[in-house]
């Protein structure tokens, strides 16, 4: 039965990653570089404006519809389950009821379809046993989902020491022999339908364990849920709104078939004479029909008839179920993007001129954020601990924009990671503490993260702009769904108040037609138009630093002007401290007030753009200079901006 079950399990497709998510690589053990985890401040939900979930659903069952097996397993299953609930009313006897008198009679006016051995109505037990039977299988799939979903979604979602004893438990479960303990639940518990079924349904629930897990698995390092969680969702929330929409078609098609194995399995049981013989339902019907096969063959047909349909119907369903998901993916391949880029960027003007930072710094009590002696590592397989970033200081305040620059590899992302707390599972924090704000988020001795401390800033006080914007952004939801439901949740305000705050971001980020893009779907905007939404993202919840973590690797030059300005103007004019991680040194000199150089995990170099660029001292940041701008015009045009420039 193990391996039938486990078969059971295979049946439901297992949902990959989105057409759109075509993000970036994760962080892991003994990596050593920027791994491309993403957030944003732009974490979706399943509450807020916007139509998303109704959408998709009522498309899925629009398909479903126009698909002749999906209409033809709906009109079964709905008769069947109609008949069934109408039995006391349809049912001319009591499906105990027996007349002697007529045993193994032939269909007449009265028995429509003949009697038993015992003189009972065939027609009314067939009502009766289809409500038993039909219950018996919700019981048993019920039983299965409520232990096998929650645990399969916890063990995805969080992994670690959980995952490990749910692995343990499923493995033993998947050891017993089933029918043996069916039977021994049979001796135990005399013979009842409701003690089997919701014995098979523990045994049957490694199956959802493990496809949910695995679903989860697909899906839980996606950019646009490390944006939930950035933006200040709880992990309940992201479950609830994020993961849960990947694993329930999976589970709506699982549970068709193990519906339809669970009424297999109690039907055999009770042909074999394992049921409750005063108890009319399709498998003792089946025995009954058996041992009078020779005397009035229709006795066998008749159960055996609706079975066949029933089952027939829920494995016609699931398949429908699977054609019509299926052919979603297909038609989201196919749309094309909707050129929205074009009307979007509002006429930029001169570009603005960096702060001096002795003006932003004076007069300060703490600094924003103060990094000290951070140290990062990963486990090894020998025990030992890789580190990836090494004792790195430094400190970023209102008003100022630090760039931490430096190829990949050297520790810059693992560095944002650290203050955002987003660092993989196996990370360890080998020395040094983080302060937010004054107060420690890494205390000196912490070997992780605190994610409580970090829980109450994340969104709030605290966003993030990544990279890759199309990979950032919920593809199961629109752009106004993904700004509105952070607010509401950070914020506590009302919808239509959020609505209206979305609206006036997305002018303030340069979209000239806010509401059209509020409504459209991630795959209908244009990469540009993507991290405009997600720059409004990270500003919604009013934050005072933002992290932004290569913002415009994945645009055009062009785009990637405008995109700078902006966020130039934004910093500007809402006085927020900025951490810009990259590796391109025009784009520092373009929007930094500060640089800190990063090599193999150290901090080798840090002080101010105009100093840096004009007097690098550490060979390091020479050669990073000269690999990427010299004799180039960028290096000419910032050369005779800084010869202009009075010396501070």
């Amino acid at each position: 039965m193990s391996d039938s079950l486990e078969t059971v399990a295979a049946a439901a497709p297992v949902p990959a990653a989105s057409p759109v998510q075509t993000g970036a690589g994760q962080t892991g053990a003994g990596q050593t570089g920027a791994g491309q985890k993403g957030a944003g401040q732009t974490g979706a939900g399943h509450s807020g404006p916007g139509q998303s979930g109704a959408v998709v659903r009522s498309t899925v069952i629009r398909r479903l519809f126009r698909n002749p097996l999906g209409i033809a397993a709906i009109a079964i299953l709905t008769v069947i389950a109609v008949l069934a609930i109408l039995a006391p009313v349809l049912a001319p006897f009591d499906q105990n009821y027996a007349n002697i008198a007529k045993t193994l009679a032939a269909p007449d006016s009265v028995n429509i379809l003949g009697t038993d051995s015992a003189g009972r109505d065939v027609w009314s037990r067939l009502l009766f046993g289809a409500q038993l039977t039909l219950l018996s299988a919700l019981l048993c799939a019920g039983v299965a989902i409520a232990i096998g979903l929650p645990a399969g979604l916890i063990a995805g979602y969080y992994a670690g020491k959980f995952e490990a004893a749910s692995n343990w438990v499923v493995g033993i479960l998947m050891s017993l022999p089933g029918l043996i303990v069916l039977l021994t639940i049979r001796a135990a518990f005399g013979p009842s339908v409701w003690m089997s079924m919701i014995a098979f349904g523990v045994l049957i629930s490694p199956s959802y364990f493990r496809l949910t897990r695995t679903a989860v698995q697909s899906v839980r390092n996606e950019l646009y849920v490390d944006a939930a969680r950035v933006s200040g969702l709880s992990d309940l929330s992201i479950i609830a709104r994020h993961i849960f929409s990947v694993v329930r078609a999976p589970i709506i098609i699982q549970t068709a078939a193990i519906a339809g194995v669970a009424i297999a399995i109690q039907s055999g049981l009770e042909f074999l004479g394992l049921g409750d013989p005063t108890r009319a339902t399709w498998g003792v019907m089946l025995s009954e029909g058996f041992k009078n096969v020779y005397l009035n063959p229709t006795l066998l047909f008749w159960p055996a008839l609706a079975m066949a349909l029933t089952i027939g119907g829920l494995v016609l369903l699931g398949n429908a179920l699977r054609d019509a998901l299926e052919d979603g993916e297909k038609v989201k391949h196919r749309k094309k993007k909707v050129a929205l880029e074009g009307t979007t960027a509002a006429p930029a003007g001169a570009r603005p001129s960096r702060k001096p930072v002795a003006a932003v710094v004076a007069g300060t009590e703490h600094h924003l954020v103060k990094v000290t002696n951070l140290g990062v590592g990963y486990p090894q397989a020998d025990g030992s601990i890789k580190k990836v970033v090494d004792d790195v200081s430094f400190h970023v305040d209102r008003g100022e924009i630090l760039g931490i620059v430096g190829e990949s590899g050297s520790g810059k992302s693992q560095t944002a990671f650290s203050i955002l707390g987003l660092l993989p599972d196996n990370a360890r924090i080998v020395g040094g503490s983080i302060q937010f704000d004054g107060n420690y988020t890494v205390a000196p001795g912490d070997e992780r993260v605190s994610q409580e401390r970090l829980s109450k800033l994340r969104g709030k006080r605290i966003s993030y702009i990544p990279q890759e914007p199309m990979s950032n952004l919920d593809p199961a939801f629109t752009i106004g769904y993904q700004l509105v439901t952070p607010m509401v949740r950070v914020l506590g305000i009302s919808k239509a108040e959020a609505r209206k705050r979305a609206l006036k971001l997305l002018t303030d980020v340069g979209i000239a037609n806010p509401d059209r893009t509020f409504s459209a779907y991630p795959h209908e905007v244009s990469g540009g138009m993507a991290q405009r939404v997600l720059i409004a993202g990270a500003i919604s919840c009013e934050p005072d630093l933002v992290i932004a973590d290569e913002p415009t690797t994945a645009l055009d030059v062009t785009v990637q002007a405008d995109v700078l300005d902006l966020l130039r103007e934004l910093q500007q004019r809402l006085n927020i401290g900025v951490i810009l991680v990259t590796h391109n040194f025009g784009v520092v000199a373009d929007l930094c007030d500060r640089v800190a150089v990063m090599q193999n995990g150290r901090l080798v170099e840090e002080g101010s753009v105009r100093d840096i660029l004009r007097n690098p001292q550490e060979p390091y940041t020479q050669t990073l200079l000269a690999s990427m701008l010299e004799g180039k015009e960028p290096m000419s045009t910032l050369v005779s901006t800084l010869q202009k420039e009075p010396v501070a």
